[in-house]
């Protein structure tokens, strides 16, 4: 039983934990005990690079020539710099045998980047990747040959293939930043306070672990009360006091609100360094207001990209993840609501990462508030930046990726109902959204229904490569 429901109630929490307990979650205790199970991060995700068939001159015929190559080979160069956590092993191939040794050198858990070169050189090329099953993102440019036709075929086919067919050179870039996806999640580490909750597959660790790749870890109450009771207070004092000042003004919160707060934002951080781990998610966050909020302290590991959701939703959380590691960006999660005077579709949450453009980027503005809800506390109101483009996703399941985009149109100078942080965005049709929230399949609990996670900028196309890779499904609400 949680303290402080009356936000919303955890319903089903017995069943929930159950469940979870069935299909394998390892207690911090058991974790510690098997480090050698335990996935570790890799400093760089290696990508084989294979240039498929023989290149051509360069005044005829159909395909690159070695000027292209080149230049494309100093395009990959330039994307492990700007990504920093990618290492591509580059090699050319016309041959089957060719490409298994690339693949050999790569590893087991490379996924590739084939870029074709001329007539049929994909097709020679490529059966050890396409049989293995082995996520590939292919680019074809402009009369490189004819080979183009076929990565989606083989999508069809249930592989996990995708295509880039441009000549845009940056769309390398884009391949390395959706492969590099796929590996990343197997090494993923997951904190969770039970319950865990959302649609049934994303609160079953051994479901999240045979299709996604992470690992979740459950870490008993006690665990982080004793973390929660470690923290020093000239350490909690300085946070609070950096909070205070960082805002444009705190309205209804207490210094002693901020300084609860700001210690239990020190034990989140303290807690996800000592388990190695690279997201979390707490379903006894109402338990935990007496002691303090945490809604500062998701705030800031979001801002630092280690993706928190509250309310212990997994299915908010693999979404936060899965866009985290392909853009390197924040979401905000929070609940829906619709204007259809306006064809607006709010969303408004009590936390929110304040750098939406990511761990280098600019912090919001915000003022600090009293939870919206429950009527005390600390939690930051953040003014997210009008006429920014969003998209707002879910992946839910396990399978699909539900998905909209739009423009925040007004953000409250102060918000006077719902949950304090709040976007307003004009998006294509809110009348036919609203008959289509869920994509016709999502069920669940309300929150299950109502949460939607927000990322600045329009990543429809990265959403789309992304599903092609993972073999998820693509669902508009809009």
């Amino acid at each position: 039983m949680c303290e402080n429901c009356n936000r919303r109630e955890f319903l089903g929490t017995g069943a929930v934990t159950s469940m979870l307990w069935a299909a394998g979650g390892l207690y911090a205790e058991e974790a510690a005990s098997k480090p050698a199970e335990l996935p570790t991060m890799p400093e760089k995700v290696r990508i084989a690079a294979i240039f498929t068939g023989s290149p051509v001159p360069c005044d005829r015929s159909w395909g690159v020539c070695e000027e292209e190559i080149a230049a494309l080979q100093n395009c990959l160069k330039e994307v492990e710099t700007k990504l920093g956590n990618v290492e591509f092993v580059a090699g050319r191939a016309n041959t089957p045998e060719e490409t298994a040794k690339i693949l050999e050198q790569a590893g087991a858990e490379a996924p590739v980047l084939a870029i074709n070169l001329c007539i049929g050189g994909l097709l020679r090329a490529t059966k050890p990747i396409v049989d293995a099953g082995r996520p590939m993102a292919v680019y074809s440019a402009p009369a490189s040959g004819h080979d183009w036709m076929y990565p989606f075929r083989w999508r069809q086919e249930g592989k996990p293939v995708t295509l880039m067919a441009s000549s845009d050179r940056i769309e390398l870039e884009r391949a390395a930043r959706v492969l590099r996806v796929i590996p990343l999640m197997r090494h993923s580490r997951i904190v969770g306070f039970v319950p865990l909750k959302g649609t049934a597959p994303a609160c079953q660790p051994e479901k999240i672990k045979e299709r996604l790749g992470p690992t979740v870890i459950i870490v008993p109450q006690k665990r982080f009360d004793e973390v929660l009771e470690s923290i020093d207070l000239a350490k909690a004092k300085a946070e609070a006091e950096a909070w205070i000042k960082g805002a444009k003004k705190m309205i209804e919160p207490t210094e002693e609100d901020v300084l609860k707060a700001a210690r239990v934002s020190l034990a989140l951080d303290k807690l996800m360094e000592e388990e190695k781990a690279q997201a979390l998610a707490v379903g006894t966050c109402m338990g935990w207001l007496p002691r303090g909020f945490p809604c500062l302290g998701f705030t800031r590991l979001r801002d630092r990209g280690i993706p928190a959701s509250c309310e212990g939703d997994m299915d908010s959380l693999l979404t936060m993840m899965l866009f985290w590691y392909l853009a390197n960006i924040p979401g905000f999660q929070g609940n829906a609501t619709f204007d259809t005077a306006k064809n607006a579709l709010w969303t408004a949450h009590c936390v929110g990462p304040l750098k939406m453009d990511g761990p280098n980027g600019e912090p919001a503005p915000y003022l600090l508030r009293s939870h919206s809800e429950v009527g005390g506390g600390v939690v930051p109101e953040i003014q997210y930046r009008i006429g920014q483009k969003i998209t707002r996703t879910k992946l839910v399941n396990l399978e699909h990726l539900l998905i909209s985009t739009g423009t925040i149109r007004e953000v409250p100078e102060k918000s006077v109902r719902a949950c304090r942080t709040q976007i307003v965005t004009e998006i294509g049709d809110a009348a036919k959204m609203v008959r289509n929230w869920g994509g016709g399949v999502l069920e669940g609990d309300m929150m299950t229904l109502l949460h939607r996670v927000v990322f600045y900028g329009d990543h429809m196309q990265n959403a789309r490569h992304l599903a092609d890779l993972m073999q998820l499904r693509v669902v508009e609400e809009g």
